[in-house]
């Protein structure tokens, strides 16, 4: 962001020397209210302007405008999404309140996992700075979600992300790929924290707009949750952690809420800078303060730094607070005011400390050499109070600034072109009808950048550090334990297939709902809980508005009918390049329980002689598919069908299986339809398979090249030893779901489609592992 524009409206002339000026003061702002100020460069609109004028009944001072230009950005108010988003609290029934500690509204969702423990989650984005600056971005995104399960009073335990890029062979891509895989690898791994899981997809529409979206689990028990608030009057305002610099300033408003031009990087200055170390030890020092109860709450600086927490934290707790912001240890003794009031400098945290405890919170951030700077006290004003060095440069009610900002009923318009891309459906290309054509445009389907090996990505994370991870990269879903004693663990997985929401956003986000679903429970664990982070184009857009109510529909009504709650999330807006928005992309994070991880269920076979069981039917279902886009760089059509009940129903025929230790693998069909999901579990142990597909085709009324392709949904293929088939056979039908044994587990080193085609399991690996290697270099530990 620019200084200039920042510091334009900062200084007032008092006197007939330019060179004498002093802080806009409140007292100045009052006196001079015909004076310019730079709202408009601050992200704000002219309306937006005028209401704070109203509500403050005077002209804001700079530091004010600062404030309410980050607090009242899209990034921060929600101000375009909150009249949407109401439906996850409105649409919830007593089963999904059940286990829910902390819902939306907090840093992050909580849920009872049993035995007196909870688990913390939540997802959000890191997009536009990931473009910008693709190493910082994506390590201080990281960062920041890590910051969000600490002020929960939780130890965090796993990351995840969900990636989004543009075209593999485009030259920009690598420079975007390197820097995120190299920030998030860099941050996590220097934190201690294992990288479970996520995705990552590659797509010409988000060239010039990335999607980054970072997960972090923390576990707590019950007694140690903690919300943030600033309450009791005369507790002390306390910041520590790190030093406040100038970078991050105007992230929130001038970054993330505004739309890349096509003219590329430009806003550099705005991204965070982040430090790992510093954050293990500020981990620490926070679990600390709150075992030993020296704080009544802590906030993070995230977005908006200073200006969010003070305004949250007063809005939160008894409304009044009184800070003396020349008290804020600086990196950069140049900056202003303002600028120390939208910094978005990482690795900060706020607390709210009572007077008499004071002294021991400041021996333990001592102890952690933490530095730390008491800056005001709660008080009983309703006000919040900011002066800097002995001027009142904020006086506001803090709610005006953190709560009650805006809020929009944007247009919505049907677009114009949705009827068209509908009515082109994948069902009239050609399909492949011979073995060798099935062979063929199978391997170039497991090659293909979406459906390739991820392994050049993941082997840059640690994904066993803390020695609790049960379950990682390639399976469906993480799984982290959470107490050694009874084995009790967690499995968390992200979707999101925005080829289906573009061609109709209700369905899917439905669609990346139950996919999470089913990754989760083909671990063998109870999905219980979900986290969004819905990435969008601009809001200014009537028809990204329509897209952004329909998946909003969409994942709160399919969360009603699977009775799972919502606990918290993130709205990204403006990922678009000039007029041209991303695909809609929310990205669905389903957390699941598990009574034992030593009763978990991996995502390929182990052993030879094991039957192979399809559970689910198979339709005419290729719109949207991989193999439509693969093979004939086809959009079109309606996205497969979901069946919520169905997805229930699987979820509770696996956990069932899981129970009884009679599945030996279980892996859920999605991208590339079966043969992909049958690739992938031969690769995952590097045992093969014999399969015959002449049963599924006579049963469903379909021939060979969608019973391979195709993406219904609502299927699992599951591995069961054979001392155990009766009893398999027997839930699947005491449960009434669809089931077909469809092979058999071979060591004979290859995948055999019986009558259609084979392939060794080397050249398998070949064309798997080397899309990614060949465009970005060598994998990592092969």
């Amino acid at each position: 962001m620019d200084r200039h524009a920042l510091n334009s409206g900062a200084f007032t002339v008092v006197s007939n020397s330019p060179s004498v000026v002093t802080v806009d003061s409140v007292s100045n702002a009052a006196a001079t209210p015909e004076r310019e100020q730079p709202w408009a460069a601050l992200g704000l609109k002219e309306d937006e302007y005028a209401k704070i004028r109203e509500i403050l009944g005077r002209r804001p001072t700079s530091g004010e405008l600062a404030m309410y230009s980050v607090m009242w950005s899209e990034h921060c108010s929600y101000k375009s999404s909150k009249i949407y988003l109401r439906q996850f609290g409105q649409k919830v029934s007593e089963k999904m309140k059940k286990n829910l500690m902390v819902g939306m509204g907090e840093n992050a969702g909580v849920v009872d996992v049993g035995n007196g423990w909870a688990v913390t989650f939540k997802i959000e984005s890191h997009n536009h700075p990931s473009y910008i600056e693709p190493f910082q971005g994506a390590a201080t995104g990281v960062g920041g979600i890590v910051r969000d399960i600490i002020s929960m009073g939780a130890r965090p335990v796993a990351v995840m992300d969900a990636l989004r890029f543009g075209r593999i062979d485009d030259p920009d891509t690598a420079r975007v790929v390197h820097g995120v895989v190299s920030g998030i690898s860099f941050y996590g791994n220097c934190l201690g924290l294992p990288n479970i899981g996520g995705e990552t997809y590659f797509d010409s529409v988000y060239q010039a707009n990335p999607l980054v979206n970072a997960l972090a689990v923390g576990v707590l028990r019950h007694e140690d949750l903690h919300l943030a608030n600033a309450r009791g009057v005369g507790n002390k305002v306390v910041l520590f952690g790190a030093r406040t610099g100038g970078d991050g300033i105007g992230g929130a408003s001038i970054l993330a809420s505004d739309s890349f031009s096509a003219g590329g990087p430009t806003k550099r200055p705005a991204v965070q800078v982040g430090d790992p170390f510093a954050e293990k030890v500020l981990i620490e020092c926070c679990l600390e303060l709150f075992q030993q109860e020296l704080v009544e709450g802590i906030q993070d600086l995230g977005a908006a730094g200073i200006s969010c927490a003070t305004s949250e934290l007063a809005s939160n707790g008894d409304g009044g607070m009184f800070i003396e912001l020349e008290r804020v240890l600086l990196r950069d003794p140049t900056l202003t005011a303002e600028e120390i009031l939208m910094s978005e400098s990482q690795e900060r945290m706020m607390a709210i400390v009572t007077p008499e405890k004071l002294e021991g919170f400041l021996a333990a951030t001592a102890k952690w050499d933490v530095e730390t700077s008491v800056l005001g006290e709660v008080t009983d004003t309703g006000r919040l109070i900011i002066n800097w060095h002995g001027e009142e440069i904020v006086n506001v009610e803090p709610r005006t600034v953190a709560v009650d900002g805006p809020v929009y009923e944007r247009p919505v318009a049907y677009p114009a072109w949705i009827d068209a891309l509908q009515a082109d459906s994948a069902s009239k290309l050609s399909r492949p009808t011979s073995g060798d054509e099935l062979r063929e445009q199978a391997l170039r389907l497991l090659g293909s950048a979406n459906l390739a090996d991820k392994s050049w990505i993941t082997n840059q994370y640690d994904t066993y550090v803390l020695g609790n991870t049960a379950l990682s990269f390639p399976d469906d879903g993480g799984m982290v334990r959470v107490d050694e004693e009874s084995g009790l663990g967690f499995a968390v997985a992200t979707d999101a297939n925005g080829r289906f929401c573009q061609l109709d956003p209700y369905a899917g986000a439905q669609l990346a709902l139950a996919e999470a679903f089913r990754n989760v429970a083909v671990t063998g664990a109870t999905p219980v809980a979900v986290s969004d982070c819905l990435n969008f184009g601009s809001p200014e857009n009537p028809e990204v508005m329509w897209q952004f109510s329909q998946a909003i529909a969409g994942i709160s009504d399919g969360c009603l009918a699977m009775e799972i709650p919502v606990t918290g999330g993130n709205v990204s807006f403006y990922n678009q390049t000039g007029d041209v928005p991303i695909h809609p992309t929310p990205v669905i994070a389903v957390l699941g329980v598990i009574d034992d991880v030593a009763k978990r269920i991996p995502a390929g076979w182990q052993d030879e002689g094991d039957n192979i069981y399809l559970l689910g039917t198979t339709g005419l279902e290729l719109d949207g598919s991989a193999w439509a886009g693969v093979i004939h760089d086809h959009l079109g059509g309606r996205p497969p069908v979901v069946d919520l009940d169905a997805e229930l129903q699987l979820a509770a025929l696996i956990a069932a299986g899981s129970d009884q230790s009679l599945i030996g693998s279980a892996h859920d069909l999605a991208d590339g339809g079966l043969v992909q999901a049958l690739a992938e579990a031969t690769l995952r142990f590097g045992v093969g398979a014999r399969i015959w597909i002449t049963e599924i085709m006579q049963r469903d009324g379909v021939d060979a090249a969608t019973a391979l392709f195709s993406e219904s949904t609502g299927r699992v293929i599951v591995s069961v030893p054979r001392e155990d088939d009766v009893k398999f056979q027997g839930l699947c039908e005491g449960r009434g779901y669809p089931v077909l044994r469809i092979g058999v587990t071979d060591a004979g080193g290859a995948l055999e489609i019986q009558d259609q085609f084979t392939v060794e399991l080397d050249e398998l690996r070949r064309v798997h592992r080397s899309t990614l290697s060949d465009a970005f270099g060598p994998v990592i530990g092969q």
